[in-house]
């Protein structure tokens, strides 16, 4: 029997308000307050995506993966230019939180293979829609972070949030 079996990060190129086509691709969207909003699919939902009535946010792997999209970074360029709508620093620790919760809630480990951006699925699965996607490789709110530690960075606040819950 299929499990949920991960959490896959994203920013969702947009707003800092989810809107309808955020709804349609993730579990739960993360605004720039840290409110947490519910998708238009449960995880559920996610574990038989051939009947095509699932959060399609990771091509090539959502089976098993909840979506957890953060509201922002439309119009990101790069780390000198990121857009009207930055990644906050009240949305990213709400996302650690929920993370962790549900890590907690479908007994999911806190690994790489377990809890990872889309961007660092697109690299590991370079056969896959996701080759490419640059979600999460910048947070303005911890601008100290690197690219290649931004997947450690938040698994690790994930596992604090967990230890803490």
């Amino acid at each position: 029997m299929a499990k949920l079996s991960k959490i896959v990060y994203h920013w969702t190129a947009g707003a800092n308000q989810p809107n309808a086509t955020d709804y349609q691709h993730y579990h739960f969207l993360v605004n720039k307050d840290g409110l947490i909003f519910k998708g238009n699919y449960t995880p559920e939902d996610n574990l038989n995506c051939d009947d095509g009535k699932y959060a399609q946010h990771c091509g090539g792997g959502n089976t098993g993966a909840i979506g957890i999209g953060l509201c922002g970074m439309y119009g990101f360029k790069g780390v000198n230019n990121v857009g009207n709508y930055p990644l906050t620093a009240k949305q990213m620790e709400a996302s650690f939180k929920i993370g962790a919760e549900l890590c907690k809630k479908y007994n999911i480990p806190i690994t790489k293979d377990t809890v990872f951006t889309h961007y660092e699925f697109g690299l590991k699965h370079p056969n896959t829609s996701s080759k490419g996607k640059i979600d999460i490789v910048y947070m303005p709110c911890f601008s100290y972070i690197k690219q290649d530690k931004v997947g450690d960075f938040i698994r690790n606040k994930v596992t604090w949030y967990f230890q803490h819950i």
